[in-house]
């Protein structure tokens, strides 16, 4: 009996430790398990990331193309060439000789013809080239839209979008649509009679700032929120919070004071200001030009008069710049990444080569390839200030 007993407690003691040992098993695969699904969610995400921040990428790529052709558009004239707007048939350019003179007679019905091209004697050949260059930045315009829209919605049939993502969408899509409205109102200020005979025909500065500003909108929202979804964090050491804000919020000053000057820039397009006074630093042999009062009431001179418009746009260009170098004078001993650190660095170049083509185009009288390239570094200096920001985002926080 006192073996069967010794027997029976021995298998007693193994079925409990057999039962210890499934149950411990159980938890090391559940662990596991979790883990993985964890680390495969972790990869499915950032792979999702990584496929949004290069697709807005290429949107902000899209949008700059779009800034940079209009601007050649401009440069060059061309803008009122096409003298109606239809979204299919606009696809499609004339395709032989008729269709391009019905095309070139309809253009000579509008007063850019009337009071400018008429007398410089235009040639059919002509009219194709500044045709061509408006029908380029349309196409382009449409070609920016189904970069993000056929995308955009693949993305979010995946469900790659969060909710948060989902709305900013939304927003995009909202003005990717009035970006394109404005493009045709604007153009269809430059079709009508101007006040006065002695009047050049454009389009309007109010309606090109508008133009123009959306489209800085648009390439900000791309951009910002693709470098939030492709930029990996760096290891920094914390900050105080109250340091970080401050910094962060002068960072987004400098933001503020770039779009400004750029809208600034749209206004002295619109009225050729660059035309005005074409000596740097002094207006002509003055500081301060005499004719900055002219218009009635006083508040349109920042809008309508020419020597105002240009006279403001440089002293925003001059602000921005000292700000900049101020800003970038106060960061140096502050701890931030070292990506962080390039981007300021490069904000602060990029500022006085702005600057400087700035410069040479008002000397050069607005020269189309200086004027373009002026242009495209406004957006090359949001860029940069856009990425110091980001990063500095990024910066935690104690």
């Amino acid at each position: 009996m006192a073996s069967l007993w010794k027997i029976g407690t021995s298998l007693t003691k193994l079925t409990k430790l057999n039962i210890n040992t499934i149950a411990n098993c159980k938890n090391v695969l559940k662990f596991t398990r979790k883990n993985t699904t964890v680390a495969l969610n972790t990869n499915v995400t950032t792979a999702n990331n990584r496929k949004i921040g290069l697709w807005l990428a290429g949107c902000s790529g899209m949008v700059a193309g779009a800034v940079v052709l209009g601007g050649v558009t401009r440069l060059t004239e061309s803008g009122l060439s096409m003298v109606d707007w239809k979204l299919i048939k606009d696809m499609v350019p004339p395709k032989n000789e008729q269709e391009w003179q019905e095309e070139f007679d309809k253009y000579k019905e509008f007063p850019e013809w009337k009071y400018m091209n008429k007398d410089k004697q235009m040639t059919l050949e002509q009219f194709k080239f500044i045709f061509y260059m408006e029908w380029g930045h349309r196409m382009w315009g449409r070609l920016t839209g189904l970069v993000f829209l056929l995308p955009a919605a693949y993305f979010w049939k995946k469900g790659y979008f969060n909710s948060g993502m989902k709305k900013r969408i939304g927003v995009f899509s909202v003005l990717l649509g009035f970006q394109g409205f404005l493009g045709w109102y604007m153009v269809k200020s430059g079709l009508n009679e101007p006040e006065k005979q002695t009047d050049v025909p454009r389009v309007s500065q109010y309606r090109l700032a508008a133009h123009l500003g959306s489209a800085f909108l648009l390439y900000v929202g791309f951009l910002w929120n693709s470098l939030n979804h492709l930029l990996p964090n760096q290891k920094v050491e914390p900050m105080n919070a109250k340091l970080l804000r401050g910094i962060s919020m002068r960072s987004h000053g400098l933001l503020t004071l770039i779009f400004t000057t750029a809208l600034a820039g749209a206004f002295v397009a619109g009225l050729d200001a660059g035309l005005v006074y074409n000596s740097f630093p002094k207006f002509a042999d003055r500081w301060i030009p005499t004719d900055l009062w002219t218009i009635e009431p006083k508040w349109k001179n920042f809008f309508e008069n020419p020597t105002m418009v240009q006279f403001q746009h440089r002293m925003l260009a001059t602000g921005t710049l000292a700000a900049i170098c101020l800003y970038a004078f106060s960061m140096r001993r502050v701890n931030i990444s070292p990506r962080a650190r390039l981007a300021l660095n490069t904000l602060v170049g990029m500022s006085f080569v702005q600057v400087g083509l700035g410069i040479a185009t008002l000397l050069y009288y607005v020269p189309t390839h200086l004027g373009a390239l002026h242009q495209s570094g406004s957006l090359a200096l949001l860029s940069f200030g856009i990425w110091l920001a980001t990063e500095l985002k990024r910066v935690p926080k104690i």
